[in-house]
């Protein structure tokens, strides 16, 4: 199919004359954006897209001083068809395949030889325009199993299609479509989320046609913490797929039919070693799950024959020890059939939500087995490496659906108990006249809070530990003396037992001491030991939410802080502390004094990791109270 410079939405004319004025904040403006799919039997696809941008500002014209269409060689065939621009002074300028360049796309860890095509544009400036013609074939993931031809194109789940559409934009955009054509011998299902689409279904003799459109699309009004545009913004799923279970099915069965989880005889002696001593089902899975989390360098190399859903041999795992989340949730597969457990492969989507509708929204992969409850537990190799849960609860209410041999549905990991993440903050201090203070400050942490302070250690040099930890303070106070430092046994032994961190110091000036009074922030309020407590970084300053939001994991925060004072002091003022409970979050303190002796309590928790926009007023409230006692001293008087 062809398209002509005057195929917008409906043929209606094409409004060149938008200007800047109409979108003060927009660098570009898309007047149409038309995605048209031809389906075959097969599953081979081809899709053919056709946009038209009219340039708004100086930096839009940055922004499309080229063009790239990124792809994967081993699972789809790309082309940049053609690029007209229109300048502005009514000159024209053609491009075409002549001009299209093919080159290994950038990458990082992950080296599977994605490609990008792209054309040089040249300097565009406001007022002019472009429109862009591409096409492809084939799909996002690659198979082991090496095909020829088109046939290489066809999905993995062979004759059937399934597609996510984002009808979500960057900048303002006048019409969006989506069209589809499916033959009339598939079943299909759809649905549209997070809004209203305009939607047909025009079937014809051979093929259904299934059109989706939208008009007057503005971007996305942005959030701190809000959830991943794909659980907020419209979208289309489409599949053939029946349900979850025939997915299910299909994955557990094309991994065991290439037989990825065969234990060689290394394999079974290095799964013996790992478990002896170990004193019960836990311990087991325990041991093996952090083998792999440590064990296995995550890093991402092509291994021949393409990447997809089929996970490589544990043979390859093994003796490469390095790999992709899949590669670490095989090895971990793998080493536990071979110590006698029943486990699975496992799909899910770390960042976002997975829909009801079987389209392939993946992006990870973890493991599963089957304890003595008669239950699937969920593992992650990849997340824990030195943290102390077998599943990352910063993967907590997040869908997943295992390869099991009689399918499953749609699973959900649920809220961890913040209790499983606390974080506890002590100091014992005397403060001086002279405003010095002196004492003691311990951190004990557990899960995801444990982690976070581990990382200090575990993702840094064995010279640079002792600093590390003293750096906690002396961020807090550049001007402390450090009398005694200690982070307990080797952080890397992170089985032993949770985080217990402890620092004695001496910190002239820290408060300001008159004859009449002090002022000071309790030292364990101040903001020390912040990384285990992501939370006093969100952004409070909105007062209601449009759209839902997130944090890195729920957890507990408990603060005392005991301060001696060098006389006996009435609270002059103090920062106003409310009580706070609601469905997103919980906060008690108070300042008491007994004697010469202030205290300080708090006691924050917050609830989960995925939040609605009801959550937030108590959520943002025990933030703001806990910030109001860092950032706002009190004052003591005679």
């Amino acid at each position: 199919m062809a398209f002509s410079a005057n195929s917008a939405p409906e043929n209606k004319p094409v409004p060149l004359s938008v200007t800047k004025e109409k979108f003060p904040d927009a660098d570009y403006f898309a007047i149409f954006d038309s995605t048209l799919v031809d389906m075959q039997e097969t599953g081979l696809s081809f899709y053919r897209e056709h946009r038209l941008i009219k340039i708004l500002t100086a930096n839009g014209g940055k922004q499309f001083n080229e063009f790239r269409f990124d792809y994967d060689p081993l699972s789809a065939f790309a082309e940049i068809q053609k690029i007209i621009v229109y300048y502005k002074n009514g000159q024209l300028k053609e491009m075409t395949q002549k001009d299209e360049v093919n080159y290994p796309a950038p990458a990082g860890t992950i080296l599977w030889g994605a490609h990008q095509k792209m054309v040089e544009i040249g300097r565009l400036e406001e007022g002019d325009a472009l429109e862009i013609f591409t096409f492809k074939k084939g799909f996002t993931y690659a198979l082991l199993d090496q095909q020829n031809g088109d046939d290489q194109y066809i999905p993995p789940m062979k004759g059937h299609f399934y597609d996510i559409v984002p009808f979500w934009v960057d900048a303002p955009t006048l019409s969006k479509v989506y069209q589809v054509a499916i033959p009339n011998t598939k079943k299909v299902q759809y649905h549209v989320y997070n809004g209203k689409l305009n939607v047909q279904e025009i079937k014809g003799t051979d093929k259904t046609t299934y059109l989706f459109s939208l008009a007057n699309i503005l971007p996305l009004k942005q959030e701190p913490n809000m959830l991943a545009a794909s659980d907020i913004a419209p979208k289309v799923l489409i599949s053939t797929a029946t349900d979850w279970q025939e997915k299910s099915k299909w994955f557990y069965s094309v991994n065991e039919e290439y037989k990825s989880f065969e234990a060689t005889p290394e394999i079974t002696k290095a799964v013996k070693e790992i478990l002896a001593g170990a004193v019960s089902e836990t311990d087991s899975v325990s041991r093996l799950t952090h083998w792999v989390a440590d064990e296995l360098r995550y890093l991402g190399l092509s291994m021949g024959k393409g990447e997809g859903f089929t996970l490589h041999k544990g043979s390859v795992d093994f003796r490469d020890r390095l790999g992709v989340c899949k590669d670490k949730a095989g090895m971990l597969i793998t080493m536990l059939r071979a110590a006698g457990f029943e486990s699975y492969p496992a799909m899910t989507m770390a960042g976002s939500r997975i829909d009801r509708i079987p389209a392939d929204q993946f992006n990870h992969c973890v493991t599963v087995v089957k304890l003595k409850d008669g239950k699937l537990h969920p593992l992650d190799p990849t997340w824990v490496p030195f943290v102390r849960e077998l599943w990352s609860s910063a993967e907590q209410q997040q869908n997943y659906l295992p390869g099991i041999p009689g399918g499953s549905d749609l699973l959900e990991t649920p809220v961890s108990d913040p209790n499983n993440h606390f974080v506890k903050i002590s100091a014992t201090s005397e403060l001086k006249q002279d405003g010095t203070l002196t004492g003691e400050i311990s951190v004990t942490a557990e899960g995801q809070s444990d982690a976070a302070l581990r990382r200090m250690f575990t993702g840094s040099g064995k010279a640079n530990w002792k600093s590390n930890l003293e750096n906690e303070l002396l961020k807090v106070a550049p001007q402390a003396k450090i009398l005694k430092s200690s982070y307990g046994e080797d952080p890397y032994n992170y089985l032993s037992g949770p985080i217990h961190l402890t620092i004695n110091y001496e910190i002239p000036d820290y408060a300001t001491v008159t004859a009449h009074g002090i002022i000071f922030v309790p030292l364990a309020a101040s903001g020390i030991f912040s990384s285990a407590m992501r939370h006093l970084f969100t952004d409070t300053k909105l007062e209601t939410r449009i759209y839902p939001f997130r944090d890195g994991c729920s957890r507990n925060v408990e603060i005392f802080d005991q301060t001696t004072l060098p006389g006996n002091y009435q609270i002059a003022w103090s920062p106003k502390i409310e009580k706070v409970e609601g469905t997103g979050a919980s906060f008690e303190g108070s300042y008491i004094l007994k004697g010469n002796q202030l205290q300080l309590n708090e006691h924050a928790i917050f609830k989960k990791r995925i939040y609605t926009n009801e959550d937030w007023p108590s959520y943002r409230l025990a933030v703001k109270m806990q910030k109001s006692i860092t950032e706002n001293p009190i004052l003591l008087n005679m």
